[in-house]
């Protein structure tokens, strides 16, 4: 995201201080291992503060194999979302640092050692970085639980996801393929198609799933036989440039993959608009991706976009009720709210829409709230201040203008960025929290009436956006018109926020173009040469 709102320092003092080490050129065959620092005991003992010791250069940019201040010397504070207090300090790169980076990653695909690579090669990387990061898993989740805020467990689940992205894509190295075709000519000819890389690409990923996010764009990108320059959150830093220690550890050819931590608006900007990138990846907020695509526009380079949602979920009289309801429930309140396709309108048959909306309000009122590391805690905080009050702006819009607070409607203590898990009913279509992405846990529910499926999926339909949506019923000739009914990338059914490396992602309408995982993320870092041959 662009969007970033300071707040007060506070002082914090790593223990020890991540030192640069001495870097030389990789060979894909015979990684360097690096020392382990601390004992898992250890990490799980200490204070935030000492987050930043985790990494072993201590917050710096990764740019062609080397660990690098900005060279303007900022740096920006990370916070702990749980406690408001910072718990690091990383470097802030700017239009200087990104040119560095890009210009390392072409000299990197054009002739450096990864032009050299075989398909082969690429995948084994991708297996040897997936290999690293589960040994690594426990220490990955407990930096991801705290600089997010999410719990641990739900940390653990997005490294195993991450795990899992890398080794499928490494299969994918050598399988990206042209065909032969046939052509009306008049004489004898013969006629193909390749796949190549694209180039250079500039990718830029949100603060809700740090890593995971790194790892959808980083791995379709590198199998594919791009190079690289990712811009991290600058909320949630600290998982993408452990992950490059990691590339460094594999032996991944200098400039291969450089990793930017700073603000969307210097640094995200900066890569948007560069002419040496060929292809940008965004994922984020549709106002941001609008601002991508005119930026993009001085050199056309390609552009894919994963954006915002507003997904409905759908709840007709005969689905399993009880699975409906806790499905409803995990749908918004899984991560905070924070997740593209959270379920945040809920449709249900007027017939059920007591019972349904009474259950997931109960199991909003259930939810244990606190810091991540707390294995009691089934929900953490937003991420910063500026969305918690962002958050809190959209409840209280939507009571101004005749909502009904069911569950939650407020802030939860006084520390931390917490709001309470809140269901809001009495709404209507023209109401801002039901137009507008909230990104928290705030879901609003409406009955319905009409067993007619043409005027439930347009209900559905009635949005801006076209990420997912689920539908529950036991009626498989019912789902299955209604899934070509609704208009989004995904739709999910008896299910919600289901996501696996080989299933097609993405959006329709104003939630992106373009594709994740499955062959087609692939597919958006190639170019396709025909070639034609008269014999």
């Amino acid at each position: 995201m662009f969007a970033y709102t300071r707040l007060p320092e506070k002082d914090c003092r790593s223990r020890t201080r991540g030192r640069v080490r001495n870097l030389q050129q990789h060979s894909l065959r015979r990684p360097r291992p690096l020392k382990r620092r601390k004992t898992m005991a250890g990490l799980l003992e200490r204070d935030f503060c000492s987050e930043q010791a985790l990494l072993q250069h201590g917050g710096k940019l990764f740019i062609d194999d080397k660990w690098l201040d900005a060279t303007s010397g900022a740096t920006l504070d990370v916070y702990d979302p749980a406690t408001g207090s910072v718990i690091a300090k990383v470097a802030a790169g700017d239009t200087e640092d990104v040119d560095l980076a890009v210009r390392a990653a072409r000299r990197a695909f054009e002739n450096g050692a990864w032009s050299k690579l075989t398909p082969s090669e690429r995948g084994r990387l991708l297996w040897k970085i997936a290999d690293l990061l589960e040994r690594d898993a426990a220490e990955f989740a407990r930096i991801e639980s705290i600089d997010n805020g999410k719990p641990i467990t739900m940390a653990q689940g997005d490294v195993t996801l991450a795990i899992d992205m890398f080794r499928y894509m490494a299969g994918w190295a050598t399988k990206i393929t042209g065909t032969t075709t046939p052509l009306s000519l008049g004489f004898e000819h013969h006629s193909f198609t390749i796949r190549e890389p694209v180039g250079v690409v500039g990718q830029i990923i949100p603060w809700n799933f740090p890593l995971l996010m790194a790892a959808w764009k980083l791995a379709p990108a590198l199998a594919a036989g791009c190079t690289v320059v990712l811009k991290l959150a600058e909320q949630t830093p600290l998982t993408g440039l452990k992950l490059g220690e990691l590339f460094q550890e594999a032996g991944c050819p200098a400039g291969a993959v450089n990793i930017i931590s700073g603000f969307g608006e210097t640094a995200g900007a900066a890569i948007a608009a560069h002419p040496g990138i060929d292809k940008v990846a965004f994922t984020g907020s549709t106002e941001v991706g609008k601002m991508i695509v005119r930026a993009a526009m001085g050199n056309l380079k390609k552009v894919t976009l994963e954006l915002g949602g507003k997904s409905p979920v759908i709840v007709f009289n005969d689905a399993d009720l009880e699975a409906a309801s806790a499905g409803a429930a995990a749908g918004i309140f899984y991560n905070q709210g924070q997740v593209c396709t959270a379920g945040s309108r809920l449709y249900v048959h007027k017939s059920a829409f007591d019972r349904v909306v009474a259950d997931v309000a109960d199991t909003a009122g259930k939810i244990r709230l606190g810091q991540g590391l707390n294995p009691d805690t089934q929900m953490g905080p937003l991420v910063s201040d500026e969305q918690l009050g962002r958050v809190l702006g959209f409840i209280g819009a939507g009571q101004d203008q005749g909502a009904t607070i069911v569950a939650g409607g407020e802030r939860h203590g006084d520390a931390g960025y917490f709001v309470k898990p809140t269901v809001l009913t009495n709404t209507s279509r023209d109401m801002t929290v039901v137009r507008e992405e909230i990104f928290g846990p705030v879901i609003v529910a409406e009955p319905f009436g009409d067993d007619d499926l043409d005027k439930i999926a347009a209900i559905a339909n009635d949005t801006e956006y076209g990420l997912a949506a689920s539908v529950w019923t036991k009626d498989i000739s019912k789902a299955h018109k209604m899934a070509r009914k609704i208009k989004s990338g995904t739709v999910w059914v008896n299910c919600h926020n289901v996501y696996d490396a080989a299933l097609a992602f993405g959006g329709y309408k104003q939630s992106g173009w373009g594709r994740e995982m499955g062959e087609y993320a692939t597919q958006n870092y190639t170019e396709v040469k025909a070639v034609t041959f008269k014999l």
